[in-house]
């Protein structure tokens, strides 16, 4: 829902990518969607079990679920009038290194990332590893994409680059 709302007061878009370019990124995302929310049609190996069955693993996959929406929200927030769910290049574009964008370039990538992680803990089955696994193959190759426009409109967006971890911090 807020994510709803809040796409109604964008910046509007000077350049978006090309539909062959989403597609790339959004046939992962939904496969990640699939094996999330329609276990039924799945083979039935996508449901066993990748951990024992144990409350400990429902319980910190809520956590780590909880943690990992609230960081991309905060991310969204901070980033405004300047998101948008495709790779566009915003009139007034400003490249935001603040709040979650300090820590990471893609913070709302990495809460969600993290989200589904947690998700994958607390189903416990080879599904939730290979939803993961497909939502990391969508974003990355967002990544690509947003990082080739970003690197053509801010000269300053290398050194941000350099400086500044893509998903995890410290790390990639």
């Amino acid at each position: 829902m807020f994510w709803t709302v809040a796409a109604l007061h964008t910046k509007p878009a000077r350049w978006r990518e090309s539909i062959a370019s989403r597609i790339l990124h959004v046939v992962p995302l939904l496969a990640c969607a699939v094996l999330l929310a329609a276990p039924r049609w799945l083979p039935a190996i996508l449901s066993a079990r990748v951990e024992p069955a144990a409350r400990l693993f429902p319980v910190l996959g809520a956590v780590i679920v909880a943690a990992g929406l609230g960081f991309a929200v905060w991310a969204r927030a901070h980033l405004g009038r300047n998101w948008s769910g495709i790779v566009t290049v915003k009139e007034g574009h400003a490249l935001v290194r603040t709040g979650p964008y300090r820590v990471v370039r893609h913070p709302i990538y990495t809460g969600l990332l993290l989200a589904l992680t947690g998700t994958a803990i607390a189903i416990g089955e080879w599904r939730g590893v290979l939803a993961v696994i497909f939502a990391l193959i969508g974003f990355l190759w967002k990544i690509q994409v947003e990082e080739k426009r970003m690197r053509e409109n801010f000269p300053e967006y290398s050194q941000y680059r350099r400086q500044t971890a893509a998903l995890i911090p410290l790390l990639y």
